[in-house]
């Protein structure tokens, strides 16, 4: 934002990126004028990892036990595009993509770090690994759960086959202007992809909330 010369933006996104569009408008308000976030409020810590769930909810959490292992950075190294393709489908069931939409999206895994840091990430929510140290402080803060105190709308999709909290567990962490909407019709996890005009929507009527 610096770069480009931008004060202050809204900030929106579902999955990582709602869980950055979170740790901004808690960490920089300042720079964020409203927030959409999919599935609500997403940031963690690792304390809040270490506590067990109900075996239904660690069920949905297999592939972050199976990067733990050697043998899972191996596999999902290995095959990539498969692991990611399931994943898509587990998350969002009703969503019929085609292989042309998935190709568009796999084209960003042809990194070379984009294994490191996947398999880094689920490996330091289970404490398995050590974060950057520069960051200690900003992760202190986060491990905190602040409240949002922007203006928000938090979206959830009818379908979402993903691990998500239901929207009355975090709804205390929204202390500004607040709205939830769920978004029918069949849409999983991926909502900006699979209802992209109810998304944009969110983003503009989010601008709109500022007082």
């Amino acid at each position: 934002m610096d770069a480009l010369g931008i004060r202050q933006a809204v900030v929106a996104g579902f999955d990582w990126g709602a869980r950055t569009a979170d740790i901004m408008a808690v960490l920089w308000p300042e720079r964020c004028k409203a927030l959409v976030s999919v599935s609500g409020y997403l940031i963690g810590s690792q304390a809040a990892n270490a506590k067990p769930l109900p075996p239904a909810a660690e069920l949905q959490w297999w592939y972050q036990y199976y990067f733990a292992t050697e043998r899972g950075k191996a596999g999902y190294a290995a095959n990539t595009n498969a692991f990611n393709k399931q994943i898509w489908q587990l998350a969002s069931p009703r969503w019929a993509f085609d292989d042309a939409t998935f190709a568009r999206s796999a084209a960003s895994f042809v990194n070379p770090d984009h294994v490191a840091i996947v398999i880094h990430n689920y490996r330091w929510r289970l404490g398995l690994a050590e974060g950057e140290p520069q960051y200690d402080g900003l992760e202190a803060k986060l491990a905190a759960g602040p409240p949002v105190t922007i203006p928000a709308i938090t979206m959830e999709g009818d379908a979402n086959g993903a691990p998500h909290p239901d929207p009355v567990a975090y709804r205390a962490k929204f202390a500004g202007v607040y709205d939830h909407r769920l978004i029918d019709g069949g849409i999983g996890h991926n909502l900006p992809q699979e209802a992209p005009a109810a998304f944009a929507n969110a983003v503009l009527d989010a601008a709109r909330m500022v007082g």
